[in-house]
């Protein structure tokens, strides 16, 4: 069976930091390309950062330059650090993993709440 279980979520204040971690297992994720997305409440699931199994990055301009996609050495975990939080930034966060073959997988999601 195939797991993505997301961690490190919580509320912090504007201006804060956190790491989310996504852990995965199951499968060999090291080929695959890894993502975070969020979901804010009433608005569609947005693609926050991505990288790939080479290691490029990329990140929505809404978080370019305050945030950091990155995995271990196994490349069975990827992380996201946030930096310098905004309260639109709160939302519920995925971990979600494409294979080369293009399947999908999701993790249930950990809460970011930012207060003002």
């Amino acid at each position: 069976q195939v797991f993505l279980v997301e961690s490190g979520g919580g509320r912090v204040q504007s201006g804060g930091s956190l790491t989310l971690s996504c852990v995965t297992s199951g499968r060999k994720f090291a080929v695959d390309t890894k993502d975070w997305y969020r979901q804010a409440p009433g608005k569609q699931r947005e693609l926050v950062a991505t990288i790939t199994s080479g290691g490029v990055t990329d990140y929505a301009v809404s978080v370019r330059g305050r945030a950091t996609i990155s995995t271990n050495d196994a490349k069975t975990a990827v992380y996201l650090q946030l930096n310098t939080l905004k309260p639109e930034d709160t939302g519920v966060y995925y971990c979600h993993s494409k294979t080369p073959y293009g399947v999908e997988y999701w993790g249930q999601g950990t809460q970011v709440t930012v207060s003002s």
